[in-house]
């Protein structure tokens, strides 16, 4: 049976659910499942970013810290490295690649 899933996942996200070993810790349709979400979610930011960004005066960092820090809830229905995952990949998006990178830590 060949695997004719044609959605190229970075290296990036494969560490996100990597063990120790580079061994994914989930299924592989749960793995594909949870960077299509990830994806997405960083894909549904950008517009809004950059409105509080330009409109509103928001600092670049502040803007992909709040964005961690609220998917890294846990109601939030996203792992703590996948919100840190979501925040890299939305500066990505922006451009704002010159802000540090959004590191898993306490709430800012």
């Amino acid at each position: 049976m060949s695997d004719d899933y044609q959605i190229h996942i970075p290296p990036s996200f494969e560490a996100v659910h990597a063990d120790a070993r580079g061994r994914l810790g989930v299924t592989k349709e749960t793995f594909r499942a949870r960077y299509e979400l990830c994806e997405d979610m960083a894909q549904m930011l950008v517009d809004p970013s950059q409105a509080l960004h330009h409109d509103q005066g928001v600092s670049e960092d502040l803007i992909l810290g709040r964005t961690q820090d609220g998917l890294a809830t846990p109601e939030s229905g996203f792992s703590a490295a996948e919100a840190v995952w979501v925040a890299t990949r939305l500066a990505e998006l922006l451009g704002w690649l010159g802000q540090r990178a959004p590191a898993v830590d306490g709430p800012r």
